[in-house]
């Protein structure tokens, strides 16, 4: 037995789903630190759409924790539209961009955990949100964004065949549409009603029903479970 916290990061967690995840956490047992680009609110301050500036967010946030991080979730993400009938030079910017926050940089704070905890000899999960669009695909506006989960999923799959013998584990969670301010702007735009209707459950999920998700991965999941991918959708696509 052992009354050390765990220690936990979560990226993106200004708003939606990550400030669920966040606030999940009950303080007495976890010591978890957000990221958000502005750094408001308490949170760690980090542009992603910066390679350079992962590297200093890891470290700074290792600071933050005492140099432990025993958990990785990483949610945060953007959802910019991106028409095939724009200037080249803008659709392909916007392409990038995209890759670089949702996947990129997801990447780079992946690989710095599974060093880290390589190096301490200490078992550490990581936990990466992603999207049903991973499977299901998502809007002509959006290759980009299907593209950088569909990625994410493949990611998390292998660091979790690579590392599960050193106790690494990696799940993934797909969403579908989540009620964020990302996801409310997008039905509004697309017509929210004929969107709902291809959801069995007749609505979309809500932040702290992925939070519960992530939490459980995070602390309960049994190793057995490491590469899983889990659904969120409200059966709008099932696998």
């Amino acid at each position: 037995m052992t009354n050390r916290k765990t220690h936990i990061l979560v990226t993106g967690a200004s708003r939606g789903i990550g400030k669920a995840i966040l606030e999940s956490f009950d303080a007495a047992d976890i010591a978890a630190v957000g990221q958000s680009t502005t750094g408001d609110n308490g949170l760690l301050q980090s542009d992603f759409a910066s390679a350079d500036d992962v590297s200093r967010f890891w470290q700074e946030a290792l600071d933050q924790l005492d140099g432990r991080i025993d958990i990785l979730i990483n949610n945060a993400g953007i959802f910019d539209p991106n028409p095939i009938a724009s200037a080249e030079e803008l659709w392909l910017d916007s392409w990038q961009r995209t890759m670089q926050i949702n996947l990129t940089a997801s990447a780079q704070l992946c690989r710095l955990a599974v060093l880290h905890f390589q190096e301490s000899q200490a078992h550490g999960r990581i936990i990466n949100i992603a999207s049903r669009a991973a499977y299901r695909g998502d809007s002509p506006e959006h290759w980009h964004y299907a593209a950088s989960k569909g990625a994410m999923v493949a990611m998390t799959k292998t660091i979790a065949r690579a590392y599960a013998s050193e106790d690494i584990l990696a799940f993934a969670i797909c969403p579908g549409f989540t009620m964020t301010g990302m996801a409310e702007d997008y039905l509004e735009s697309r017509g929210g009603d004929k969107l709902l209707r291809d959801i069995p459950l007749g609505r979309v999920a809500q932040p702290e029903e992925i939070a519960s998700m992530a939490k459980y991965c995070a602390l309960d999941a049994p190793p057995s479970m490491t590469g899983a991918v889990l659904d969120a959708n409200g059966a709008s696509f099932v696998r």
